[in-house]
């Protein structure tokens, strides 16, 4: 193992040395702009470094992150914010996907805009437009979904599944509020 760190410092500190080396040359010769069409992804990232938009890996975010779009792994932290998630999103406040999430989120407050691919939120409030998977909470509220709702309030426009709870609401259903259980079909 050491090694194996030793070898990684030498090859990090030999790559700095060949960049700075071509950032003087080509401060010599200008040479047009080629804009780079892909980038490859960071495997790992604290708070807002760095500034790749793709994470595949660990995120520590700590107290916050935003600059990652897309996150594939783990993230920790605080308050972890993205586009798109897969993974497990571990945050003692907030986790907050706006578009797709796949996998689990574990905070006080889960938002996801769309949980299409199996979702776990595991929260105190947890909020998506559309899940299929489990919510588990105090509040638990989607706008379509499938699966099951476990919290005191359970909320939903369009479901097909179950709920247990004091407050159980589908909207769209023959009865539309039930107490301790409602089914969706």
């Amino acid at each position: 193992m050491k090694k194996l760190l030793a070898l990684a410092i030498v090859a990090a500190v030999a790559a700095t040395s060949i960049a700075a080396e071509q950032d003087a040359t080509e401060q010599t010769v200008a040479k047009p702009e080629i804009q780079q069409s892909t980038i490859w992804p960071a495997v790992f990232a604290f708070c807002e470094w760095p500034a790749s938009p793709d994470l595949v890996g660990l995120r520590l975010t700590i107290p916050y992150s935003t600059r990652q779009e897309t996150v594939t792994g783990i993230d920790v932290g605080l308050w972890g914010r993205c586009k798109d998630f897969e993974g497990i999103q571990l945050s003692a406040l907030r986790n907050d996907v706006k578009d797709t999430l796949g996998g689990i989120q574990v905070g006080i407050y889960n938002s996801a805009n769309r949980a299409d691919l199996f979702v776990i939120q595991a929260g105190l409030v947890n909020e998506t437009q559309s899940f299929r998977g489990v919510q588990a909470g105090i509040i638990n509220i989607t706008g379509d979904g499938d699966g099951f709702q476990v919290g005191l309030i359970n909320r939903a426009e369009t479901f097909h599944g179950f709920q247990i709870g004091v407050i159980n609401v589908i909207r769209d259903a023959e009865v539309p509020v039930l107490p301790l259980a409602n089914i969706g079909f």
